[in-house]
């Protein structure tokens, strides 16, 4: 049976990461806005979402998608939780996938990555073991992690529950971008309470918030004028683009599942075609044997060598 992040040994997991994966950076201020707790350090990660533009957050499932995207010029990359548990023959929001979840999460740190970790609730309703996972993964190297509030179940956990691992969260792992999720839109139940669960989780430490599923511009400008930690929206086909969000106020974008479920379509489309004589759609577009081999280069030479020094 696969362990759970906190069953793992603890020395095992200071050996395995990068003995220092992240850039000293200036202390917090002794009080954040309104009352808010500080919250934290501003970490490059963090500084992405002080730009005018929305940090467009592509999600990777393993280390050749997610060295992909950094090829491509994209700053930092998230990882997406349905991706890593389908890849590994899991369901998604079960916490089943936290072993898998931090593997992944050492192989990007190891090579200098900046990423953010979707951590689904944390792997457990004890905030105490999730700030150990958070622990960890900071360890490993990740930048920042995404909680949330939905359960596997399609209910919500009591606020209070949410606000307690946040806190535990910050007060284990100061630097790490808490990214807090609420998931009234994305299960569409209890949507009267959104405002007011991001609000408690941002008191709670929380750097940013996320609310997948929102689409409506005049929802999203309530809540980005109304809260003071950036605002984090799921890109939907049918929502507002990247200039409009922009606009409303929104300072980070995800794409999710959108990559993954994308690459499983592709290649199932790719093979449907040879199979029915035909010529793959989208040549151009798929790397090349030597292309693909090369993104694993800056693993192989941290494998032979060892893991980099610093950030």
């Amino acid at each position: 049976m696969s362990r759970t992040v906190h069953e793992l040994d603890r020395s095992e997991d200071l050996r395995a990461a990068p003995a220092d994966p992240h850039p000293p950076e200036p202390p917090p201020a002794a009080e954040g806005p309104a009352g808010v707790p500080a919250p934290g350090p501003r970490t490059s990660f963090a500084r992405l979402h002080d730009r005018d533009a929305p940090l467009l957050l592509p999600n990777a499932w393993d280390y050749a998608s997610a060295a992909a995207l950094v090829a491509d010029g994209f700053e930092a990359v998230g990882t997406t939780s349905l991706g890593v548990a389908a890849a590994a023959g899991l369901p998604d929001g079960s916490a089943a996938t936290a072993e898998a979840t931090l593997a992944l999460a050492r192989q990007l740190g190891g090579v200098g990555f900046l990423f953010s970790v979707d951590a689904e609730g944390g792997f457990s309703d004890d905030p105490a073991r999730v700030a150990e996972v958070a622990r960890q993964l900071w360890a490993a190297g990740a930048a920042g992690i995404n909680i949330e509030d939905g359960r596997g179940d399609g209910t919500l956990a009591p606020v209070e529950l949410h606000m307690a691992k946040i806190a535990a969260v910050k007060a284990a792992v100061p630097e790490l971008f808490v990214n807090a999720r609420t998931d009234t839109y994305w299960l569409g139940c209890r949507q009267d309470e959104t405002e007011a669960r991001l609000a408690a989780y941002q008191r709670a430490g929380a750097n940013g918030v996320f609310v997948p599923g929102l689409a409506d511009p005049a929802i999203i400008g309530v809540l980005t004028a109304r809260l003071d930690v950036p605002v984090n929206i799921l890109h939907t086909p049918t929502g507002p683009g990247l200039a409009e969000l922009a606009v409303l106020g929104v300072r980070r974008v995800s794409l999710g599942s959108l990559l993954y479920r994308t690459a499983l379509g592709a290649a199932v489309a790719a093979a449907r075609a040879v199979r029915d004589g035909q010529q793959p759609v989208g040549n151009g577009s798929v790397p090349s044997y030597a292309e693909v081999q090369a993104l694993s280069a800056p693993r192989a030479r941290v494998t032979s060598a060892g893991p980099p020094a610093g950030g």
